[in-house]
């Protein structure tokens, strides 16, 4: 494993679990006067939240490193359903991959799935743990060619009313598959932080970063965005908007800009 990849690791760590405290500290209220609730402004931004859940998230791939000419868009369609205290998530990927001297290829991502059991919690603050498995759906070589499973670690911080921060760590390995195809060792960590600004706005920033455990590969992306939740009847809505910029990366084609754009609905 490479060094690069060890102070990665490291500074992820760093970020979800050391610097966010400092910005728990602040307890200033929100100017809400957008008929939702502080604590519906909470759960609009909560990977965990007890609802029913339908995302469209869209990531605009358009600089990668080592491709000049290529780009890619992801689409994730995501739906969330609790059950009990266990949150179940699935995740399907459609994928544009674009080259400057090819027409572009269109097809699905890989399946992803977990399944996260939290422990009833009264003070907003909740860690959540369980299984992932991801099926290998990919068409045209978009996906990995493989079936994964692994561990998914969740923890949201929302005793404040000012700001949320927390972190998800997923790790998924291959255990079947095409066996032409390269094995799969990944370490996927997250740290968001939401800060809500009044009126339904909160800047956000939630870049995922990924770390290739097999060849040393990784990405660390950082974004800093904006959202808006508004209520309609009982229905949730969360639109926004987040460029991230890639700040380490090894690795051909790694996400060097890209922006990630949503429309997260909860029932």
């Amino acid at each position: 494993m490479k060094t690069p990849l060890v102070r990665c690791i490291i500074l992820s760590m760093v970020l979800s679990m050391g610097v966010s405290p400092l910005l728990y500290a602040q307890q200033d209220h929100p100017d809400v006067k957008t008929g939702v609730s502080e604590e519906e402004l909470k759960r609009a931004n909560d990977p965990m939240a007890n609802v029913k859940a339908f995302n469209i998230q869209n990531y605009i791939v358009s600089k990668l490193y080592g491709l000049p000419d290529n780009s890619m868009n992801q689409l994730l369609a995501r739906y969330s359903q609790p059950l009990g205290k266990v949150l179940l998530r699935a995740t399907m990927p459609f994928i544009v991959s674009s080259e400057a001297t090819k027409a572009p290829t269109t097809g699905l991502g890989d399946f992803n799935m977990f399944a996260i059991y939290t422990p009833a919690s009264k003070s907003g603050n909740k860690i959540g743990i369980g299984p992932v498995l991801v099926a290998p759906t990919g068409t045209h070589n978009l996906g990995a060619g493989k079936w994964q499973a692994g561990v998914a670690v969740l923890a949201f911080m929302a005793k404040s009313k000012l700001i949320q921060w927390g972190s998800l760590l997923q790790w998924q390995a291959s255990f079947a598959g095409d066996g032409d195809r390269e094995d799969v060792n990944l370490l996927i960590p997250q740290a968001f932080f939401i800060w809500q600004i009044g009126n339904g706005y909160c800047l956000r920033s939630t870049g995922v970063w990924t770390f290739n455990l097999r060849n040393g590969d990784y990405s660390v992306p950082i974004g800093l965005g904006v959202g808006k939740v508004m209520k309609v009847g009982k229905v949730v809505f969360n639109l926004f908007a987040e460029p991230q910029f890639t700040v380490l990366a090894e690795g051909v084609g790694q996400p060097k800009y890209q922006t990630f754009v949503g429309f997260n609905t909860q029932f």
